[in-house]
């Protein structure tokens, strides 16, 4: 079905991160942390799964964080406030379960604070205390660290190359915060961003049996369970990430298999993308 929703504005907000504002009152009403939207450019373009970053019921708008890195994310970026989407369908996917904890961790890694912002919004509006780990590459990928700050009793930074923050991984300050918590008031990780990053966080948090969960961006056509491009290995049974997910418990996922099919279609993408470059030279 056409879509009717239309662009409010769209901003580049750092190299190759797009914001998207979108009018849909009937998505913001009923939008939820963790859920997502799968969107479409233009008739030709490929469907695109986008987490629903955030929200205003009372405005009607919904807002949308694209990375532009292959085709489809390109035109996508391209298009301008005032022009409709295709098609835009959301929200999709199961909410989050906020669990009663006392503290909880949240690591945004890269793209992942968009993800993780709502999830830390809602829990910091429970009374939990948040800890969040915003990590990325360099200081220039950073980007709504004021809004995460906002809802987070405690804020770290860093950066791979120490341009800003502590100089390392985001697992390092998950690592000493684990380690301190003496009296065990952690009760969850929230780890959101490259499949490496996620996996490395579960690899961090699973010495101290702390449940961790991670959000899944894999590949997908229909978002309702009736491709399987999504499935996905959880505890040895088979689940989709667009209607079980995209939220699992990082200790039971399949992380070899994860890895190795998110480079299943590198060739076709890189060859899609050289072609999209030559002809918007």
């Amino acid at each position: 079905m056409h879509s009717t929703t239309p662009i409010l504005s769209i901003n580049e907000i750092t190299p190759t991160i797009f914001e998207m504002v979108l009018d849909a009152p009937q998505v913001a009403i009923k939008a939820k942390p963790g859920q997502f939207a799968i969107a479409m450019s233009h008739a030709e373009g490929e469907r695109i799964p986008l987490t629903l970053a955030n929200w205003d019921s009372t405005r009607g708008t919904v807002t949308l964080i694209i990375m532009a890195v292959g085709t489809a994310t390109r035109k996508l970026c391209s298009m301008r406030a005032g022009e409709h989407l295709f098609a835009f369908a959301a929200p999709l996917g199961q909410a989050s379960e906020l669990k009663p904890y006392e503290t909880v961790i949240m690591v945004a890694g890269g793209v992942g604070v968009a993800p993780i912002y709502p999830i830390a919004k809602a829990f910091h509006a429970k009374g939990t205390r948040v800890i969040s780990i915003h990590a990325a590459r360099n200081e220039k990928l950073l980007f709504w660290d004021n809004m995460l700050k906002n809802v987070s009793n405690e804020f770290i930074v860093t950066t791979d190359d120490g341009s800003r923050g502590e100089q390392g991984l985001a697992t390092k300050p998950l690592q000493r915060l684990l380690e301190n918590d003496s009296q065990k008031k952690i009760g969850g990780v929230y780890a959101i961003g490259p499949a490496q990053m996620m996996h490395a966080c579960t690899e961090t948090t699973r010495p101290f049996a702390t449940h961790t969960v991670v959000s899944l961006n894999t590949i997908m056509i229909d978002g309702t369970g009736m491709c399987g491009g999504c499935r996905v290995n959880v505890g040895g049974k088979p689940k989709f990430t667009c209607v079980d997910g995209p939220e699992f418990d990082g200790h039971l996922l399949d992380w070899p298999s994860i890895l190795i099919r998110q480079n299943s279609y590198k060739r076709e993408e890189n060859c899609s993308l050289n072609r999209y470059i030559e002809q918007n030279d």
